[in-house]
């Protein structure tokens, strides 16, 4: 046998041991790690791979053992087993969003935040989102971060069950430290007698529509002060 020969022989039988290399954990994981942060789910797996389901339970159970892959819930099918590569995080899709925990809708958390706001609301009379969110964070309120977004769509749900009305700043009288045209929120409970009407007027103030609302200020040439719409708002609440 020449020399050649043999050099051919021995490649024909490095091949196979090559493909060996390919372990039912190596497959799942490279699958696995292909699905991102939207994992995939352990039925598709067995009809990506064509391997039966006993091998696939245990080659998953083998990369869980070296933390290579980890089990996360899928709000849309909790009954469903997903994975996902450990360097990756569930993606709000998998997850439902900063409202959930573990899958399942975090009712107590939602509560204390609308309380929360609500409580801060009636506190400073008038506020934005950004007052809110500053009170929150800097007072500690709640042991998980919370983000102005998260602030945003609880006010705007408590708008949708009337707790609170969602107004435009004048720039004068509770509003003289928010910028003219800003959205605020007011409660609508714990107001006198005559107060539930002078407050849903503010709903209908000429300044939310005015095209000029960034140039004007308390002082300047464009003013409330000197707002003939304003003054026909004013002379027409019930005060």
């Amino acid at each position: 046998m020449s020399a050649q020969d043999a050099m051919a022989l021995k490649r024909k039988r490095q091949e196979p041991n090559a493909q060996q290399t390919k372990t039912p954990e190596s497959v799942l994981l490279s699958l696995i790690k292909s699905k991102g942060d939207m994992g995939i789910w352990k039925a598709d797996m067995k009809r990506e791979t064509n391997l039966p389901e006993p091998v696939v339970n245990k080659a998953l159970k083998i990369l869980q053992g070296r933390n290579l892959i980890k089990e996360v819930v899928n709000v849309k099918s909790k009954g469903r087993k997903h994975y996902m590569a450990t360097e990756f995080q569930p993606s709000k899709e998998v997850t439902g969003g900063s409202w959930y925990a573990d899958g399942v809708l975090d009712i107590e958390y939602i509560r204390v935040l609308r309380e929360s706001c609500l409580r801060i609301v009636k506190k400073m009379k008038v506020a934005t989102t950004e007052g809110i969110s500053e009170f929150i964070t800097r007072n500690k309120i709640t042991k998980a971060d919370c983000t102005r977004q998260q602030i945003e769509e609880i006010l705007s749900s408590m708008v949708l069950d009337n707790e609170i009305i969602e107004v435009k700043s004048t720039g004068l009288g509770e509003y003289h430290t928010i910028p003219i045209g800003t959205d605020c929120y007011r409660a609508t409970t714990g107001m006198g007698l005559g107060q539930g009407a002078r407050i849903g007027a503010m709903a209908s103030i000429p300044c939310g529509v005015c095209p000029r609302i960034n140039q004007c200020t308390p002082d300047g040439i464009i003013s409330p002060k000197t707002c003939i719409y304003y003054e026909k708002w004013l002379d027409n609440l019930d005060f």
